[in-house]
């Protein structure tokens, strides 16, 4: 099996070989980059499978690069790890909200970047089984490409967050907790808190949800957690 490719993208050239030996170590092809412009230009000259990511780089900074990475189709489903050496839940929040599929606070351990990066790298590869398309009301979810589009127009989503939509759209109307939903989606990863769960559920609102106030698709409910209602 090909050997999966890695972009490691942070200023501090010690960490950055350190990260670089221990991924080597389990088989992955990595690249190394240490601004945000150098990192941008191999994005968009070789195909990558995840990105190790520090939010705190000169020039172009991690959250400003992740955004470019996001919005750009060619690269939108390319699956992204945030280094962060700021405790702060917003920053946390902020760096998912942009699009990353995990984030890991500095110092980490060589272990826990390793379980994180196959942890993501198996949700993108992860192939859902049954029919093909879900069809509710404007939105439709194609299981075997990937793609999502609502009145025909597509929405870029991460691994993660297309993961997360699909499992409530083929349970519609079931209402699951957030411990649940980690369960199914995080796959009981460690280092995962509950509170993922809203920062992915509210960003795939602002994506899918044309009316805040009037939500069609993930509702709540309050006190227990999130259902699919499937557009009407």
């Amino acid at each position: 099996m090909k050997a999966k490719n890695i972009l490691v993208i942070d200023d501090e050239a010690d960490l950055v070989e350190l990260v670089s030996y221990n991924l080597t170590k389990e088989g992955f092809s990595v690249d190394s980059a240490y601004d945000g412009e150098g990192a941008l230009k191999k994005i968009r000259a070789k195909k990558y499978d995840l990105v190790v990511l520090d939010l705190m780089l000169p020039g172009l900074n991690g959250m400003e690069l992740c955004r470019i990475i996001k919005n750009d189709p060619n690269t939108a489903s390319l699956p992204i790890i945030m280094l962060t050496a700021k405790g702060e839940e917003v920053d946390k929040v902020l760096g998912l909200e942009m699009g990353a599929d995990d984030y890991i606070t500095k110092p980490f351990s060589p272990r826990e970047l390793i379980a994180r990066v196959k942890a993501v790298l198996r949700r993108t590869e992860e192939k859902p089984a049954g029919e093909k398309i879900i069809q509710a009301g404007d939105l439709r979810i194609n299981k075997e490409t990937y793609t999502v589009t609502l009145k025909g127009e597509p929405i870029k989503l991460s691994a993660t967050e297309f993961k997360l939509l699909l499992f409530l759209a083929e349970r519609k109307g079931r209402v699951f907790s957030r411990e649940q939903l980690l369960d199914a989606v995080w796959s009981n990863e460690a280092f995962v808190e509950p509170r993922t769960v809203d920062v992915h559920i509210r960003r795939l609102r602002t994506q899918i949800e044309k009316d805040a106030a009037k939500l069609r698709y993930i509702k709540t409910m309050r006190g227990i957690g999130y259902f699919f209602e499937g557009g009407q």
